[in-house]
């Protein structure tokens, strides 16, 4: 019933930026919450960067200072601005989103884009 679309993931060298963004779509009645999570390979899925309204956005200590997380409510977008890239970084990001239905709450979650940061 909810569909998120990824895109703007790629290969950068270090120190380099890229932008992702996330697009949600369906019958959703609001948003509570949209954010960016990784996975690098063989690590845990973890958080980079969430935003709601009325919040502060919330980042990862290793993105904080270089990354920035923005939403635009009334197209439902989510973007990520990622600078100074290093090779930590590299993992698959995914987009995810909480979301008021017409019976209650859900999640959802995109299908991943690729982010490689190599010299």
């Amino acid at each position: 019933q909810v569909q998120l679309v990824e895109s703007g993931g790629g290969l950068v060298q270090p120190g380099g930026s890229l932008r992702l963004s996330c697009v949600a779509s369906g019958r959703i009645v609001s948003i509570l919450h949209m954010g960016w999570y990784r996975q690098a390979l063989g690590k845990e899925r973890e958080l980079v960067a969430v935003i709601s309204s009325g919040s502060s956005p919330t980042y990862a200590d290793s993105a904080k200072g270089r990354f920035t997380i923005s939403r635009d409510n009334g197209v439902n977008t989510l973007d990520l601005q990622m600078n100074d890239l290093k090779p930590e970084d590299t993992a698959v990001y995914y987009c995810n989103v909480r979301v008021v239905l017409v019976y209650g709450t859900g999640d959802y979650w995109g299908q991943g884009t690729q982010v490689t940061v190599s010299s």
